[in-house]
């Protein structure tokens, strides 16, 4: 399957329009190049930082043709000069006008108020497709763009990126959160798909509650790691990374094929003992670290009781201890 859409294609009723193949070009073989294919877009970027710019390189690599970007910062105009040679830099509205599909990349608290100003501003968005990147937000936050017109898609990939070339790399194989009208969601996941990804369906309901899964797992492992190297660090080991990345790339892995039947430790044994000592040793060295300690063996004991791993007396003992 080739899906590709064009702006009016894709409006309400409608499906996205099938194009050529998907074999890349080379000289001399028949085939078409990406760029070659019919219903190409026009791709403007509203906030060229790491992810829009990264997006901008896959649609690019599909086949579409990025003509805008709306840099503010230094950091920004490079990324657009390095990333995206072949678009201009302008202001949003200019960038919206020049373009079919326009993204969306801006930080989650400034997405409501840029929605609202570009309407406000009298940019013509009829029959234009808009997306954003935003885990939080499904479409109804593009509601006075849909409103005069526009065609609203949420795409949120599933992966931190960091600035450095492997953020294009990293988009294939991974998730996108995909929110949009039912038209468009044809339209949405041959988008994910030509960018590498696979689109998983994400109601709008469900959005804060995705979001929120993904941050705490992604955002706060690196936390948990950090404070793991610093208190190793504290008690003595040179190299925590190198000591604590096979023993945490086999918890990873165990949680993710086994769920709570890949839990071990403490917690797990029900050892009451051993996790006083704990709270004990960090309330000497880090309350902060004693807190999230108790938080998340508390949380772990729970988890482990109700998975039958852990008797209920043992449970008892464990919450004694974690009693703070």
């Amino acid at each position: 399957m080739d899906p590709h859409v064009t702006p009016s294609s894709a409006a309400p009723g409608n499906g996205p329009v099938s194009g050529g193949g998907t074999t890349p070009h080379t000289p001399g073989d028949g085939q078409e190049s990406p760029e070659d294919r019919p219903a190409r877009l026009a791709v403007g970027v509203v906030g060229a930082g790491r992810v829009g710019t990264a997006l901008g390189v896959a649609l690019t690599r599909a086949g579409h043709r990025v003509v805008a970007a709306a840099a503010v910062s230094e950091r920004s105009r490079s990324r657009v000069e390095e990333r995206l040679p072949g678009a201009g830099v302008a202001p949003p509205p200019e960038v919206v006008a020049a373009a079919d599909l326009v993204l969306l990349t801006v930080p989650d608290d400034e997405l409501p108020e840029l929605a609202g100003g570009l309407v406000s501003a009298g940019v013509p968005v009829t029959g234009k497709l808009i997306m954003h990147t935003s885990g939080r937000y499904g479409t109804a936050v593009l509601a006075p763009l849909t409103r005069a017109g526009a065609l609203p898609l949420a795409l949120h990939p599933v992966m931190t990126f960091t600035g450095r070339p492997d953020d294009v790399s990293r988009l294939t194989g991974i998730s996108f959160g995909v929110t949009s009208p039912e038209p468009l969601r044809p339209v949405a996941e041959a988008l994910v798909l030509e960018m590498g990804g696979e689109p998983v369906w994400i109601t709008e309901d469900a959005r804060p509650l995705y979001h929120a899964a993904l941050a705490g797992g992604a955002n706060h492992l690196v936390t948990l790691v950090v404070e793991a190297m610093d208190l190793l660090r504290a008690a003595g080991v040179a190299e925590p990374g190198r000591m604590l990345g096979p023993l945490l790339g086999a918890s990873l892995d165990n949680g993710l094929r086994l769920g709570i039947d890949g839990l071990t430790g403490p917690v797990a044994r029900g050892d009451a003992g051993t996790v006083s000592d704990h709270i004990d040793e960090l309330g000497k060295v880090s309350p902060q670290s004693r807190r999230a300690y108790i938080a998340l063996a508390r949380l772990t004991a729970d988890r482990a009781l109700a998975a039958g791993m852990l008797r209920p007396e043992d449970a008892e003992r464990l919450l004694e201890a974690l009693a703070d």
